[in-house]
């Protein structure tokens, strides 16, 4: 498969990069080429054992920090002990996320959990590290958005899908929430003259561990489906190749977005990938911001 390689990553000597959710899957080959090619890397994790055997795996200059984005006491106070230690940050890569296939659950602070921790967790993370990211020279916040985006809906009168819950349309509804926010926040970057970059990336079907942890409940039936989809899926190192072309690549604008060419973005090289019609709408953002705000009381740009 030819295209765009984790070879052509500049250097990134000098460069602070925050990584959420780096101890697997799709941070933790992010972090991992981060830090072969120089970063010092923060893997900002939930699970800090995990987090320090990814960080033997990994070598090179790399932190582990505790980071549980259910928790809004917990990402103010990765923030803070964040910006302590650091004068700028360069790169903030909201990567981690959750997929839930079973009964409705909540997160610390009452909201569903897999739009709590996909989007409302990251919105507040990149709000407190804001101050941070503008002290960098060239800085960039990259969301992590998933093709369920283009398939899903928000419904503002019930964001937290109280009303006749489904899990996979929840999950879709999280990635759409966090692809919007990556849009958005791009749109006032740029009216506030920041030049900090927002762009956005997605893995199509890679093989990483949310899916088979989320059907294993299910039984039987639940592993045979987790077994297809590791066989219909590419690669944890090609699916993390839009992020990392996002968070690295020269030149990248602020509201550009990665993702795979081929077979409807599922596989494939790394190509520009297309936003669904809510995503891209400036009104829906608007009021999406407006509500992220409201819940997580991170007021920002």
């Amino acid at each position: 498969m030819t295209g765009w390689t984790a070879d052509r990553i500049p250097d990134q000597r000098g460069r602070v990069a925050v990584v959420t959710g780096a101890n697997s899957g799709l941070g933790l080959v992010t972090a991992t080429e981060l830090a072969r090619h120089g970063a010092h890397v923060v893997l900002a994790v939930r699970n800090t054992a995990a987090g320090e055997e990814a960080a033997r795996r990994i070598g090179g200059d790399v932190e582990v920090r505790e980071l549980d984005l259910a928790s809004l006491d917990s990402v103010r106070a990765f923030a803070a002990k964040l910006a302590a230690d650091h004068p700028a940050i360069d790169l903030l890569v909201n990567n981690a996320g959750v997929v839930l296939l079973g009964p409705r659950r909540t997160s610390t602070d009452g909201f569903e959990l897999q739009l709590g921790t996909n989007m409302l967790g990251h919105f507040a993370l990149t709000g407190l590290l804001l101050g941070k990211l503008a002290e960098a020279r060239e800085a960039r916040v990259i969301s992590l958005s998933s093709i369920t985006h283009k398939n899903a809906h928000l419904d503002f009168d019930d964001l937290m899908f109280e009303r006749d819950y489904r899990a996979v349309p929840a999950y879709g509804r999280s990635k759409l929430a966090t692809t919007i926010f990556g849009v958005e926040l791009d749109r006032r970057l740029r009216a506030a003259g920041s030049p900090i970059v927002s762009a956005l990336a997605h893995p199509g079907l890679t093989r990483t561990n949310l899916t088979p942890r989320a059907w294993e409940h299910r039984g039987r039936l639940g592993q045979l489906i987790a077994r297809f989809g590791l066989l219909a899926t590419q690669s944890v190192e090609q699916g993390a190749l839009p992020q990392l072309r996002a968070a690295t690549e020269p030149g990248v604008r602020g509201g550009q977005f990665f993702g795979p060419s081929r077979l409807r973005e599922t596989w494939g090289p790394v190509t520009e990938a297309r936003l669904s019609r809510e995503a891209a709408d400036p009104a829906v953002g608007k009021r999406l911001w407006a509500a992220a705000e409201e819940l997580t009381g991170i007021n920002y740009l």
